[in-house]
């Protein structure tokens, strides 16, 4: 009998995954291999289930059912197999999306551990039947929204989507997203709206459309870059997301041109919606037309919006709030435009920011990467803005009675709650454009009505 530290165990997997959509109350069973590759008899101290008997799983050793077992022994150069059992009621509305646990080794002072996962809804799965090799010998598996390349999909709120892999809206298909659908996204997996696809998200106050990851345990409820985004290419004009929360991605919507045609037509309407706690940028527009309104995007690693290669941008009573808190630093602005390559000046032909807050914890989080071009004079302007940036902004052709510099009191910046506080400092605004830009968004996030005196950002000061 070995006892040995350094011999330790081997498993068949080192997690088991129960993904069968149950139907009723009901149990699934799977199995794994522990494996002696020693050359002497290993007895293990115990095997037990992480949760005890609270756990919903149950394990089978050597034909004996239960949660904790102890002196199991183990041939040289053979194996036993543990069967796992799952009890889970999935039309309970109210039992978590995804249960968990795991089961415990002890060695010869070792700890080894295998993680279970089962689906406790009942859901709509998308797993990946196709894939992209590339050049680099790498794949990027998919499925696509229905099998009909002309297909109108239509999602309603009856149950969760749980999507591995990339889910893609292929040319010619549409898919509509609404009020009340959750969409829980694994590991790497995202929303590919193909070029001459289309998207649309029709979320409700109250009822928003949620896009966030998979893992639905406690720890795992504010950690960023779980999935990877929402990434929409060229194609169509109606693309649209209205009141929706996208959270704990990579990215949380790119916007991007995939050719290099850029006539082609390529538009995005994002309004009333959260982009939060993302591990690079919350908004991405890569030469891209996007137009957008009562939007919060706060706490991203990166830039809260970053666009590049010139395109068509307007943002009226949005909230680009970064004070970004986690293990590594940001030290990119919260907004960052940019109409160049190295080999070229693109077109920037509208940016405007119209009763909009830009702030954060940086100096600076405004960043202007304009090259200036005869042919393609850049047009950006802020209207009525609060501004975090050390910037001169007395040019009338591009800056008008914006506020710099000023405290923008928030409720709550680690919660993402970016509501204002009495003491905020974000108005009365007094530009120009700032009673027209009321008018295009009367009530705020909230729903509260918009009253004179005018207020930057999303949210109406109480």
């Amino acid at each position: 009998m070995t006892t040995d530290p350094s011999d330790k165990l081997a498993f068949s997997t080192d997690s088991v995954l129960f993904d069968t959509v149950f139907t009723t109350v009901g149990s699934s069973t799977r199995n794994i291999r522990v494996i002696n590759n020693n050359s002497r008899r290993i007895k293990i101290s115990n095997i037990s289930l992480l949760k005890g008997n609270a756990s919903q799983f149950i394990i089978n050793v050597d034909g004996a059912k239960g949660t904790n077992f102890t002196d199991v022994e183990i041939a040289a150069h053979d194996s036993l197999y543990i069967f796992i059992q799952v009890n889970v009621n999935p039309t309970n509305a109210n039992s978590p999306l995804i249960i968990s646990d795991a089961i415990n080794f002890s060695v010869n002072g070792n700890f080894q551990q295998v993680m279970l996962e089962a689906w406790g809804q009942d859901a709509y799965y998308h797993h990946p039947k196709f894939a992209i090799k590339f050049s680099n010998g790498t794949y990027l598996p998919y499925s696509l929204i229905s099998s009909n390349p002309n297909a109108d999909t239509i999602w309603n709120n009856d149950k969760p989507h749980v999507i591995y892999g990339w889910l893609v809206v292929d040319s010619a298909q549409k898919l509509t997203i609404n009020a009340g659908v959750r969409l829980y996204f694994n590991n790497k997996a995202g929303l590919w709206v193909y070029r001459y696809g289309q998207l649309k998200v029709h979320g409700a106050k109250g009822n928003e459309v949620l896009f966030t990851q998979a893992r639905r345990d406690p720890e795992y409820a504010d950690e960023p870059g779980q999935w990877d985004r929402i990434w929409i290419n060229e194609g169509s004009l109606n693309n649209e997301i209205d009141y929706a929360i996208i959270k704990n991605g990579y990215i949380g919507v790119q916007a991007e041109l995939l050719g290099s045609n850029f006539n082609e037509p390529k538009r995005l309407r994002i309004t009333n919606t959260t982009i939060q706690n993302m591990s690079r940028w919350g908004l991405y527009g890569f030469a891209f037309n996007i137009y957008g309104g009562n939007n919060v995007i706060g706490n991203c690693q990166e830039h809260s919006v970053n666009l590049v290669l010139g395109g068509n941008y307007t943002f009226i009573h949005c909230t680009f709030a970064n004070f970004w808190a986690k293990e590594k630093t940001r030290d990119l602005a919260t907004l960052s435009i940019n109409n160049h390559s190295s080999s070229q000046v693109l077109p920037l032909d509208t940016c405007y920011f119209g009763n909009c807050i830009i702030d954060g914890k940086l100096t600076s989080e405004i960043n202007l990467d304009i090259q200036q071009n005869t042919t393609f004079p850049p047009k950006y302007f802020f209207s009525g803005c609060v501004l975090k940036t050390p910037m001169a902004t007395s040019d009338v052709t591009k800056f008008d009675a914006n506020k710099i510099n000023v405290t923008c009191d928030y409720v709550n910046t680690d919660k993402y709650d970016f509501t204002l506080k009495t003491s905020s400092l974000a108005g009365p605004l007094t530009a120009t454009n700032t009673a027209a830009d009321v008018l295009k968004f009367p009530s705020d996030l909230n729903g509260v009505l918009r009253t004179n005196p005018y207020y930057a950002g999303a949210y109406v000061k109480p």
